[in-house]
Order: structure tokens, then C-alpha cells, then sequence
């Protein structure tokens, strides 16, 4: 056996005709999107033989997935990856502007010596990055991908062992088997309600528009507009082109039929919000360009316990998208992946036994990056929102408190924490370069306490006695926005 340009080469010929003639591999991927593609290309560079398989080649064209954490694109780097990033017109992307009812603060991802470059996040039309994905694993000699649309999963009838998957191709039904398969299809997942216990839940959607030529107050900057309405998020994804997504709550007064619906709500309420620099390109995609819309959805992870079966990515878990972890989650995912999955460490993918073990390790090892990110994002809607509508339900201790006056209290404290300059771990933990639950669970509640401080000053002293009490309800709902998050983490 030997390699070539990092493959491993010397059966990879008769391991293709197995996989075209036979339909048979060591590892079946379904799903040729960003996790699919990388785990495809990571695992035959290490002598496994897999078959991707993805219902329809032609670039995908979505709202999310366009806004990679500098956590992420280092986790593509370890993959050797990160020319994927290149020739697609990708931005770069230094940190974050944050505008709270007009008044701006830009935060940068840390450095981690004052003498290293700066992380850089990227931004992208999510179809093009993928497009490079996919042209890197049809570049990979033990990869064979194929456009064909899996309709269900095969299983032993006394094992319960997935063994492959059923597909219709061409109108032609046919099989595919492997050692492994692997589920990552995507947020509307069809086989995850049978093997995850969980279930999506979305309490808001994000709108979209692609802006031409918007000009942005700080460029190379992801915006984040915090205000009278829920979150505005606005990142260049190309040279001459803006992402601005929008998001629109459940049972939204300003976006009800009465008032012109969604885009009455862009119109009346998102406009008067947004940046005067970029009200024009906003009007102008508001008339001329369509407008999408993606469920927010928020889905605990959980253990891969099926013989034969691996779900990842946003099959597996799912968190609002505001702060963009998604993609870095997928890819640092793979690099773990890779360790456990190793030939030194599972010889024969065919050993199911060990195959599970590795595989309940990697559920626990990876919630040092996954959980961070998880928390954050849910906690950060939560506060950016404003809305005790979008935290899991707690009956007893939802109806104790004006939720929502009490998360614009700690949205405020939020802010004032930025204004101060304590954003640096706060910007690792965001862009996935800190991976550790502890610090993220130390700055929340310093957040917390800041707010409470700015509580209390907003009080008289001879009411000092009320603002105890107000100070009690702010900490309490600080409780209660994280700790279900943190429990999640800990028990799923």
C-alpha cells in the first residue's frame, strides 16, 4: 500500500468497482453538503472506502450556512480544507458590530498572543463553498459520489442493524450497503424522527434578502442590530452582494395581517432600524428580490445507539443561527470524528461493538466545543429578543416575572459588558476558538451581576427596597434563560 497526495492508495481500484458495481463500501454517507462532503474526504484519505450519496448535485441556493466562525475555518484548515475557502469571492470576516438601539460597538475575535494574526471568520454564498466540497471529494480516489435520492434504510430484521439504504435513481430503485452509514441530510431530516428522541422546535424564522452593493458601517464586520425589534443580523457574502436576515417570532404583532404582514413588518419596523447607509440597498431588494424565509430551530444532541448508524450535523443538533456555529460544529465534529473513527482505533469498520464505543465517546468529547456553542447561541437569542417566548418553557417559573422586561434589563447589563471591553473571551467562546463550558458559564453571570448593577442605578435610593426586588426577578430570569441550555448539555 501507498499514498499519494495524502490518499491511501493501493486497493482504491478494487475498492471502486466494488462500490460501482457492487453498491458496496466500508462507509455510506448520505448527504453531500458541508459535513457529508468533509467527512467523505477525511475518512478515505485514511484508507476507508465510501460512497457519498446526495439527491441532486447542482448548487444549493439557501439563507444560512454563509458565515463561518474563525473556530470552523480552523477545524477546515486541520482537514486540509481550506482552499475550499478560496476562489468562491468569500469575505473576510474580523468579529462583530453590535448596534443596541443605535449605538455601535465592534468587537473583535481575540488573538492568542498580542504577537499572532488575528482569527478571521469567512463569509459566502453557501452554495459555491459547497460546490468546493464536493469538487474535493470527487477529487479523492476511494470516494464515489452519486446522484441518487435515498428513500428509507435498510435493516437486519433480527439485529436491527442499519445495512444500507434504499434509493431511487432515475426513476430505477436500487441498494447501497456499507459497514457505516451515516446520516447527515440535513435540518429536515426524514430518518431522524426513528432514531433521535428529540424533536426540532422553532419559535421564530429568519427572513432574508440579498442586498446589491449595500454599504455597511464597518466592513468585514458581521452587524448585529439589537432594538425595538427582534434580532437584525447583516453580513457581505460576496464582492458586490449583502445578506440581511431578519428574524420574525411566532404571533408577531407588527408582522400580523392587519399590518401588511411579513414584509409590512420590513417595511414599518426593520427599515427605521436599520443603518442609514444601508436603508437604500435594503428598499431596493425589498421591491426587486425574493424573500426567503428558514425555521430557527433548536434540537438536542443526542447518542448514537443503532448498530450500523451514525446522525450528524443538523440532523443531530440544532441551534438558533444567530451566531453562526452551525458550520463549526459540522467541521470540528469531522476532526474528532477522525481521531476515534482511526484505522489504529477501529481497525474494521465492520466491528459494530467497538464501532458504537468510539461513537459514545465521541458524544461526550464533543460537547467541550458543541456545548458552548449550543448555550451561547440560544442564550444570546434569548437576550438579543427580548421575548420570554422564545425560552423552554418553565410554567412555575415563567409566570413569577415580567419575563420580558427582565431580559431587556440583562440586555442592557449585555452591552454595557461590551461597551467596557470584556468581549474578548466572549469572542472566542462565539467564534469557537475557546472551547470551554466553565468560562462561558463565568461571563453569563457577570453579565448577569453588571446588570443588576445598572438596575440598581436606575432606581432612587428611597426605593431601593423595589429595586432589590426588581434586582431578585433580573437574576432569576438570568436562571432561566441558561440553566435549561446547561441541563440539555448535561443529560441529552
Amino acid at each position: 500500500m501507498s499514498s499519494v497526495n495524502g490518499h491511501v492508495t493501493g486497493f482504491s481500484d478494487a475498492a471502486e468497482r466494488r462500490r460501482r458495481l457492487h453498491h458496496e463500501a466500508d462507509v455510506l454517507i448520505i448527504g453531500a453538503g458541508i459535513l457529508g462532503c468533509a467527512l467523505a474526504v477525511t475518512l478515505s484519505k485514511q484508507g476507508r472506502s465510501v460512497l457519498l450519496l446526495e439527491n441532486s448535485l447542482k448548487e444549493p441556493d439557501r439563507i444560512v450556512g454563509e458565515l463561518m466562525q474563525p473556530g470552523g475555518a480552523q477545524a477546515l484548515e486541520q482537514l486540509g480544507l481550506r482552499d475550499c475557502l478560496e476562489d468562491i469571492d468569500s469575505i473576510r470576516v474580523h468579529g462583530y458590530r453590535v448596534s443596541y438601539h443605535g449605538n455601535p460597538v465592534n468587537l473583535e475575535y481575540p488573538k492568542d498572543t498580542p504577537s499572532s494574526p488575528r482569527p478571521e471568520g469567512r463569509s459566502f454564498h453557501h452554495g459555491r463553498f459547497v460546490m468546493k466540497l464536493r469538487q474535493a471529494a470527487l477529487a479523492c480516489p476511494n470516494v464515489t459520489v452519486v446522484e441518487t435520492k435515498v428513500t428509507d434504510l435498510v435493516t437486519c430484521s433480527h439485529t436491527s442493524q442499519v445495512l444500507g439504504v434504499e434509493c431511487v435513481t432515475k426513476d430505477s430503485r436500487d441498494c447501497y450497503f456499507a459497514h457505516l452509514t451515516v446520516v447527515s441530510d440535513g435540518c429536515h431530516s426524514k430518518f431522524r424522527k426513528a432514531y433521535h428522541p428529540y424533536i426540532p422546535k422553532a419559535r421564530s424564522k429568519f427572513w432574508g434578502l440579498e442586498m446589491r452593493d449595500a454599504k455597511l458601517p464597518s466592513p468585514g464586520y458581521g452587524h448585529v442590530i439589537v432594538g425595538d425589534v427582534p434580532p437584525i443580523l447583516i453580513y457581505q457574502i460576496g464582492t458586490h452582494e449583502t445578506r440581511i436576515l431578519m428574524d420574525i417570532p411566532e404571533g408577531l404583532p407588527s408582522a400580523s395581517v392587519q399590518n401588511g404582514g411579513v414584509k409590512g413588518h420590513l417595511r414599518n419596523a426593520v427599515l427605521p432600524s436599520l443603518p442609514e447607509c444601508t436603508r437604500p440597498a435594503f428598499l431596493d431588494a425589498l421591491e426587486n428580490s425574493p424573500l426567503r424565509s428558514m425555521p430557527n430551530s433548536f434540537l438536542p444532541s443526542s447518542r448514537n445507539k443503532t448498530r450500523g448508524l451514525m446522525i450528524l450535523g443538523d440532523a443531530l443538533n440544532m441551534r438558533h443561527p444567530l451566531t453562526g456555529g452551525g458550520m463549526t460544529v459540522a467541521l470540528n465534529d469531522v476532526v474528532l470524528l477522525r481521531e476515534l473513527l482511526s484505522p489504529e482505533k477501529v481497525p474494521n469498520l465492520a466491528d459494530t461493538s467497538k464501532v458504537l464505543n468510539q461513537l459514545s465517546n465521541f458524544h461526550w468529547r464533543r460537547k467541550n466545543f458543541s456545548s458552548v456553542i449550543n448555550i451561547l447561541a440560544q442564550a444570546l437569542y434569548s437576550l438579543f429578543a427580548a421575548d420570554g417566548k422564545t425560552l423552554i418553557s418553565i410554567p412555575p417559573i415563567t409566570k413569577l416575572t415580567k419575563i420580558d422586561d427582565n431580559l431587556r434589563a440583562l440586555q442592557r447589563g449585555c452591552f454595557r459588558y461590551f461597551q467596557i471591553g470584556m468581549a474578548g473571551e466572549p469572542m472566542g467562546l462565539l467564534g469557537g476558538l475557546l472551547q470551554q463550558p466553565f468560562v462561558l458559564f463565568r461571563h453569563f453571570f457577570t453579565v448577569a451581576f453588571l446588570s443588576l448593577w445598572v438596575v440598581l442605578k436606575e432606581w432612587p435610593i428611597y426605593l431601593a427596597p423595589v429595586a432589590i426586588l426588581r434586582c431578585i426577578m433580573v437574576f432569576w430570569t438570568a436562571c432561566v434563560v441558561i440553566f435549561p441550555y446547561m441541563l440539555w448539555e448535561v443529560w441529552c
